[in-house]
């Protein structure tokens, strides 16, 4: 092997231990026109998934932290020793097909400008994911939470969040793309940072894309790298927190990073918007549930007003998004 592998791939992992071992054993299988550097980050797991790794993978660079530190903070151990030309961020419950390293970094050594490139994300049955997407705005958060953009995913204005407008086989620049695959240039990364690490879960990748594209670099979607994921394994482990109800997203530890988000990079009005916006939607769902004759409806009014506490609380947690709660979350 050459002194500097061609990708280092590092995977953060929190209590899956058998999609780990998955996710390896796909890697391995269908990455052996690269070379690469794999490094596993596990964030405090209680099922013994550092040891499978260990004694299933010996090649594999382990780093066993004692506790779960978020998706940020774990990712940038795995950065700091990553040797790669270029840095893949892989999830444990994410798995390549055939060509998909040997597609990006093809793709990533012909256009110098991209510092960050993205995949085709699908499910087992090879349903779609979105994986090209627009940075968040109060507007884009309105689309998403009133279902707008779901019901018309063709209108270009209303399918603009997720960029379901677009042909999803055609490569595209675009505003940033999911953690659960991407491809970073070495230097690039050097450049601007890694992970910031306010962020425990979501959004990490989100602003990190936008000081890419801040820095002069571009970001890309392209549709012939494919990567089957599945979404959400870690979440499941976590009991004790409200689940959303789209992609299993923790809505506390959600709406904490989208305050976080927003106050970074549109100050203390973008922050308290970005609330009022969804404060106020689920309100007049809930108006509206309570007044309704449906007892689907009605039944949903606990839910909504459970939504509404965690949306005081996310605020109150990080004062208005001017700070992160202490780790863990």
């Amino acid at each position: 092997m050459p002194s500097f592998p061609d990708v280092s791939v590092v995977i953060v992992s929190f209590n899956t231990r058998e999609l780990l071992r998955e996710c390896l054993q796909t890697l391995y299988r269908e990455s052996r026109d690269v070379t690469l550097e794999t490094i596993v980050v596990d964030n405090g797991s209680r099922d013994g998934s550092a040891g499978m790794v260990a004694a299933e993978f010996p090649s594999v660079r382990v780093i066993a932290s004692q506790a779960n530190l978020g998706f940020a903070a774990a990712n940038n151990l795995g950065f700091a020793i990553a040797t790669g030309r270029y840095v893949v961020l892989l999830n444990s419950d994410a798995f390549v097909k055939s060509g998909a390293l040997r597609l990006s970094v093809d793709h990533m050594d012909r256009h110098p400008r991209v510092g960050l490139g993205g995949a085709r994300l699908i499910g087992r049955d090879g349903s779609w994911q979105p994986s090209a997407r627009m940075f968040p705005s109060c507007l884009n958060e309105l689309l998403t939470i009133s279902g707008l953009s779901t019901r018309y995913p063709r209108s270009r204005f209303f399918g603009r969040v997720d960029r379901t407008c677009v042909d999803p086989l055609i490569d595209i620049p675009t505003d940033w793309v999911p953690g659960a695959y991407s491809i970073i240039r070495r230097e690039v990364l050097e450049q601007v940072g890694y992970f910031d690490e306010v962020f425990f879960l979501y959004y990490e990748e989100v602003d990190l894309c936008r000081r890419i594209k801040a820095a002069g670099y571009e970001v890309w979607y392209w549709p012939d790298i494919t990567v089957v994921h599945l979404g959400g394994e870690s979440s499941k482990t976590v009991k004790h927190l409200q689940l959303s109800q789209t992609g299993m997203q923790l809505t506390l530890w959600r709406m904490r990073s989208r305050l976080l988000y927003y106050r970074k990079h549109h100050g203390a009005r973008g922050a308290w918007l970005a609330m009022a916006v969804e404060n106020w939607w689920t309100w007049l769902r809930l108006v509206r549930n309570a007044a309704s004759r449906s007892t689907e409806r009605r039944a949903n009014v606990r839910s909504l007003q459970t939504t509404i506490k965690i949306i005081r609380e996310a605020w109150a947690d990080t004062r208005g998004g001017a700070t992160s709660p202490p780790r863990p979350w």
